[in-house]
């Protein structure tokens, strides 16, 4: 009798590279505005990421499968799927310099509106590139992730996400996890503004421990910042100053996403304090997660948020889905339209919420003067 034990195999191999279809999406917009001649065909990136993969999410369901332990060494040191992450880059800066192009040939007010939005999403997009190359200890992945993060001006999120938002995950004093009761539109300015602050401030201090100056070249927000002003500069050089406007619109556009995705990370989830006053550990039950197949293949495996809380060095391809993580009802994609309706939101997330701590509101991490309604 064979008893010969089959070796795993990732089953997800070759759809990772779907993850290039996002940047790629501006060049299909191109090719249906030359051939229909229409304003609207700039809507084609827009209408894909936040219409159609939703609809894709829920035909094709949930992926909970994880790999073996014994796979995970392997996986972790194969160097096709660091390569994906890689290419990613030059395809998101080639959908740029299109969309910068077609913004100075003068879309008109339509065609302008599906411009921004598409650079938008695709940089993005790009920042949850940027975020798993910045956890890694690799020098090169960790440059190249401050090189994703240049297109949206949000080079400081390489400093804030690893040594801020990761210590104070899901606590009160963490800018990017929200409250319950907290509308986007409030989250907002209090992430965008906090995050700024925080990492400034960590940044500091840490030129102030190898006494040197806050102003230091290899101050990392000042670093990427700067590339940000290298990369406009060309851009408004080779289109003219007129995309400065559009740059500066899609980079809102853009680090609004990723503020949209910290929103439903961590919505109401809270660190409880123990018996010396500290908070818990990070553990499964601090994130909401979502297994929805596409939408994690889109999203290097994002949605696996609570392992990669408790282990940020794991590449995306060996992040695993826990029973104890609390669920989302549907992929980000769809999740971050519905958090742009607040009282949607709230109808479909708070009473998540609350069941999560056994309908103890205190246990849950709530905004100022929600606890009472």
């Amino acid at each position: 009798m064979d008893t010969a034990i089959t070796p795993w195999r990732d089953a997800k191999r070759p759809l990772w590279p779907l993850a290039l279809v996002v940047p790629a999406l501006p060049f299909a917009a191109v090719l249906l505005a030359v051939v229909t001649g229409s304003k609207w065909a700039w809507w084609l990136t827009p209408i894909f990421i936040l219409g159609v993969i939703p609809l894709i999410d829920v035909v094709i369901g949930d992926d909970r499968a994880n790999p073996p332990d014994e796979a995970v060494p392997a996986l972790q040191a194969s160097p096709y799927y660091r390569w994906i992450t890689y290419l990613f880059l030059p395809a998101q800066y080639a959908a740029l310099a299109v969309t910068c192009a077609a913004w100075a040939a003068g879309p008109g007010p339509i065609g302008g509106i599906g411009l921004v939005l598409t650079a938008g999403l695709v940089n993005g997009i790009a920042i949850n590139t940027a975020h798993e190359l910045g956890h890694k200890r690799e020098a090169v992945e960790r440059w190249l992730s401050k090189i994703a993060l240049a297109p949206t001006g949000y080079g400081h999120f390489f400093v804030e996400h690893n040594r801020g938002h990761h210590v104070r995950v899901a606590t009160p004093e963490d800018p990017a996890s929200s409250r319950l009761g907290e509308s986007f539109w409030r989250f907002w300015p209090r992430t965008v503004l906090g995050g700024l602050r925080s990492s400034w401030h960590l940044e500091s201090n840490r030129h102030r421990l190898r006494e040197r100056s806050r102003w230091h070249p290899r101050n990392d927000i000042l670093n990427a910042w700067a590339m940000t002003v290298v990369l406009f500069a060309a851009l408004a050089l080779a289109f003219g100053p007129a995309v400065l406007t559009f740059l500066a619109l899609q980079a809102v556009v853009g680090f609004s996403v990723l503020e949209a995705v910290n929103y439903l990370e961590h919505y109401g989830l809270l660190r409880q304090r123990n018996a010396a006053g500290r908070y818990e550990k990070v553990d499964p039950r601090h994130s909401w997660n979502s297994d929805r197949l596409t939408t994690n293949v889109f999203l290097f495996q994002l949605q696996r948020h609570s392992d990669h809380h408790a282990n940020p060095l794991r590449r995306y391809q060996t992040l695993r889905s826990f029973d104890v993580s609390p669920q989302l009802p549907a992929g980000y994609a769809a999740m971050l339209l519905l958090a742009l309706v607040p009282p949607l939101w709230r109808r479909v997330m708070d009473h998540r919420v609350l069941a999560h701590y056994g309908g103890d509101a205190s246990l849950a991490n709530t905004a100022p003067g929600h606890r009472h309604r």
